[in-house]
């Protein structure tokens, strides 16, 4: 398995260790719900290097972002970034992304790590006359999330964090080290994403400890990562993103800009648009002891209408909570529905998303 710069890092933190994507990453430090209260209450400290960073270069680079992804990538300046998804013709998802646009010749797409191979391949196919390149290891990955977060950070960079909005990014020193600074996360708070040389992440990382020990933050792990962007509705591929599911299926019909310039998949979503969708991911909430866990059966009475595709206690919320997809006359918030988890029919409701919303 692949290791991030941090590895011994986080072994001398006392972590616990998951193969994710093929790479030895931290699932855990001091446990997965205090790691959860400490990015909802304070902040949290993430490696994420795991992930994979591809660059579109050169005077065709917007161009070819245009076709490949279904958001509009012309609305950005220099400094921004948006959520996006690369898809098939099919309307299926690739991968969803991260687009920064650095300047009108250079676009930074942050990526999936277990997708780093296929996507470049995907991306370099479709370039349209850019130039493509992986960058992935010339990058490590950090995220700061948390109410506390921006006054952690402020402490060991000289950027003027205030002025940099969600999803925008600025380069500038942190810890003394060059950086790629992004107003960006997974979790549903505020916080940011820090792009470094993997020689300077040991450095990054025991700075922003060491700062942010006073105002309480900790070390969290993959585990705490995935209740937290579950509370949030944030959609992890491999989950509720695949070939066989598209954005508008999804609930990410936000992000795609029919009315730009055309790209893969357009035809497709177009198609699904006009005639209806025939399954839609929803949330929902158990009404009944158990825990949801991908690949479960939703019933509605006697009938199978979908399949779990992320479930867990939310430790925010106290209650078992998850998403699946489920035939579009079982998607309305309210209608019941029933989990067979092993054999065992446990009832649930479809409820309103997010679970949760930041307290701003």
């Amino acid at each position: 398995m692949k290791r991030t710069p941090l590895y011994d890092c986080h072994v001398a933190l006392g972590a616990r260790f998951v193969d994710f994507g093929g790479w030895q990453m931290p699932v855990q430090y001091a446990g997965i719900i205090e790691e959860h209260r400490a990015v909802r209450e304070r902040a949290g400290l993430f490696d994420v290097s795991h992930m994979g960073e591809i660059e579109l270069r050169g005077p065709r680079a917007i161009a070819a972002c245009q076709a490949l992804t279904v958001n509009d990538v012309g609305r950005l300046r220099d400094g921004q970034a948006q959520y996006s998804l690369l898809c098939l013709p099919s309307g299926g998802v690739v991968d969803d992304i991260i687009v920064h646009r650095i300047d009108g010749e250079r676009l930074l797409l942050c990526v999936n790590a277990a997708n780093i191979d296929k996507d470049f391949q995907w991306i370099n196919a479709h370039a349209a006359g850019a130039t493509v390149l992986n960058r992935s290891d010339e990058f490590a990955q950090l995220a700061l999330q948390g109410p506390r977060a921006t006054a952690i950070l402020l402490t060991v960079t000289g950027l003027p964090l205030a002025e940099i909005a969600p999803f925008a990014f600025r380069d500038g020193p942190v810890a003394g080290r060059g950086a790629l600074v992004a107003r960006t996360g997974y979790t549903g708070e505020d916080g940011w994403e820090i792009y470094c040389a993997p020689q300077d992440a040991t450095v990054v990382w025991n700075a922003l400890l060491e700062a942010g020990a006073p105002l309480g933050v900790q070390p969290a792990g993959l585990g705490a990562r995935d209740t937290l962007r579950l509370e949030r509705a944030l959609p992890l591929y491999g989950h509720e993103l695949s070939a066989d599911t598209s954005p508008l299926e999804a609930g990410l019909g936000w992000v795609v800009r029919f009315a730009k310039e055309d790209f893969i998949g357009r035809a497709a979503l177009q198609q699904q648009r006009q005639h209806g969708l025939t399954r839609q991911l929803v949330g929902f909430e158990l009404t009944e002891p158990g825990i949801a866990r991908q690949g479960y059966t939703l019933r509605g009475g006697a009938e199978v209408v979908g399949a779990v595709t992320s479930g867990t206690k939310s430790p925010t919320l106290g209650k078992a909570i998850g998403l699946g997809y489920v035939a579009s006359a079982w998607k309305e918030v309210g209608t019941k529905l029933g989990i067979d988890i092993r054999g065992r029919v446990v009832g649930a409701q479809v409820v309103q998303l997010p679970f949760y919303r930041r307290k701003i």
